[in-house]
């Protein structure tokens, strides 16, 4: 049950900070530079999210910090998350589920893509052991 809270916990505070990010993009960034700069700027901000709240969300919910669990959480949030998406780009925007998907065959669908893939892998890589200094 921890697992599934955790990769909940995981999406919403991903989710909602992509959500803010992505609204930028779209509206503000992405016209001025171009969807492909726009998406470029917007991953380095992505990828700290994901690094914060995967390194956080695990020991808030008291799980191991074992390799199991964590992938766990990663390909859980990342269900959970590829559901919301589809859910509201069909719903809200209008987009349907194989529009979406195509959108993986372009320059910023495969940025995209690369950022799932790391949100996915985030919980196992953000809580590695770290080296030990001499």
């Amino acid at each position: 049950m921890r697992i599934i809270a955790a990769a909940l916990l995981y999406m919403l505070i991903v989710y909602a900070a992509g959500f803010a990010l992505g609204t930028m993009r779209l509206l503000l960034v992405g016209p001025r530079v171009g969807e492909i700069v726009a998406t470029l700027c917007e991953a380095p901000f992505l990828l700290s999210v994901m690094v914060l709240a995967a390194r956080r969300v695990p020991p808030m919910l008291s799980l191991p910090k074992k390799a199991g669990p964590l992938a766990a959480v990663g390909v859980g949030a990342l269900l959970l998350q590829q559901f919301t998406d589809l859910a509201f780009a069909a719903l809200v925007r209008g987009i349907a589920p194989a529009e979406q998907i195509a959108h993986f065959t372009t320059v910023p669908g495969l940025i995209y893509l690369a950022l799932l893939v790391a949100f996915a892998a985030m919980p196992v890589l953000a809580n590695a052991p770290r080296g030990r200094s001499p």
